[in-house]
């Protein structure tokens, strides 16, 4: 007998790596001055976020499959538009890298994730600083700067512009979380597009008129639609699997899938782009960083269970549920506790860091589920 749901789960974490890993590859291909010698980063980014909110708009007011959120200016001003700069400023450094450095070297400085968001938590104030947490920070710091050491063909521009990009991603998510979660506004993939993707492409407009436009207007390329539509349909298809695949299992398994995502990348990147080499001290400065974030995680994990136990230990507790029996056979009366699946949700939502899917809200795991059992 097949376990239908089981095989589902697994279709959709091969779906997510694949989506995930080509979108990586097909954005390094068409920036790449040695392929299709796109080299607009920025360009590149409207289009994916022109795209994904002309969908958005259409499945929100044209087709109303999805029902949008009572938005205020005042929410707007203070949330929506702080968040969206952040989350462009990190798509747009991050595709500028592409131009400088190999997609293996960028997804080992991607490891530096943690460090970030954890720092920009501290900052902020969603996170305390803890010895523990701190020592996988310098861990993870040591396994990059090693990784970097060995890096053949480094490069300190694409470097500058990857690392700015993680820490503007984890700046992002930060204030998604103090901000969103501040006024009690939840946001599912397609109305998170609907809302922050417009926002996005006029803050990208800006350096676009100043940095780009100019060398487009002399350049000898031309702009090809079907590539850079499968490209924004590629991005926005990755969007909405790794929404599935949290809905389905939670974001700690989309995490061990983003480990393995990046070591089939790295792999990959050497086949297809031979210029992208590794070192054996390439190899060595990864690995001690993944120890670091494969630590993080357990910690984040083990805190998260932690928060969901009674703070009671067992004989109180046995004692409790004794006495609340007896009270209950005298006065019939229920006192029914509903704890527990509230505090799923808010662990689940707190592990959903991934910077493949920037747009993913705190409470996607209960709307994913709904909509997976309904495409069964």
């Amino acid at each position: 007998m097949i376990n239908k749901p089981l095989v589902l789960t697994y279709l959709y974490l091969l779906i997510y790596v694949l989506l995930s890993s080509g979108v990586i590859l097909y954005n390094k291909w068409v920036l790449s001055p040695k392929y299709f010698n796109f080299p607009f980063p920025i360009t590149l980014t409207m289009f994916h976020m022109a795209f994904s909110g002309l969908f958005a708009f259409f499945l929100i007011r044209v087709f109303k499959v999805v029902a949008p959120v009572k938005m205020t200016f005042e929410i707007y001003a203070t949330c929506v538009v702080p968040i969206s700069a952040f989350f462009a400023s990190s798509l747009w450094f991050g595709n500028t890298a592409y131009l400088h450095i190999s997609v293996a070297f960028i997804q080992m400085l991607k490891a530096l994730m943690p460090v970030a968001t954890f720092s920009m938590g501290v900052l902020c104030g969603t996170d305390k600083p803890r010895c523990d947490v701190f020592l996988n920070m310098v861990l993870v710091s040591v396994g990059v700067v090693i990784s970097s050491y060995g890096e053949i063909h480094f490069n300190i521009v694409g470097t500058v512009y990857q690392v700015t990009g993680i820490f503007a991603e984890a700046l992002r998510l930060v204030l998604t979380q103090v901000l969103l979660q501040k006024k009690g506004l939840t946001l599912n993939p397609i109305t998170s597009l609907y809302y922050i993707a417009p926002c996005s492409f006029v803050f990208l407009f800006v350096p676009w008129c100043l940095l780009e436009k100019p060398g487009m207007a002399v350049s000898q390329i031309q702009f090809n639609f079907w590539i850079f539509f499968s490209n924004a349909l590629c991005a926005l298809a990755l969007n909405l699997s790794t929404f599935l695949v949290i809905g389905r299992t939670g974001a700690v398994t989309i995490r061990v899938a983003g480990v393995l995502k990046d070591w089939i990348l790295i792999a990959l990147s050497t086949v297809i782009f031979p210029e992208s080499t590794i070192t054996g001290l390439n190899i060595i400065g990864y690995a001690i960083a993944l120890c670091g974030v494969v630590m993080y995680n357990y910690i984040k994990v083990k805190d998260g269970r932690a928060s969901q136990l009674p703070s009671d230990g067992i004989p109180e507790r046995f004692t409790k549920d004794r006495d609340w029996k007896l009270d209950k056979k005298s006065s019939a009366i229920i006192n029914p506790n509903s704890n527990s699946d509230s505090n799923e949700g808010n662990f689940k939502g707190s592990e959903m860091n991934d910077e493949e899917a920037p747009l993913v809200s705190s409470r996607l795991s209960h709307f994913g589920r709904s909509f997976s059992n309904h495409t069964k």
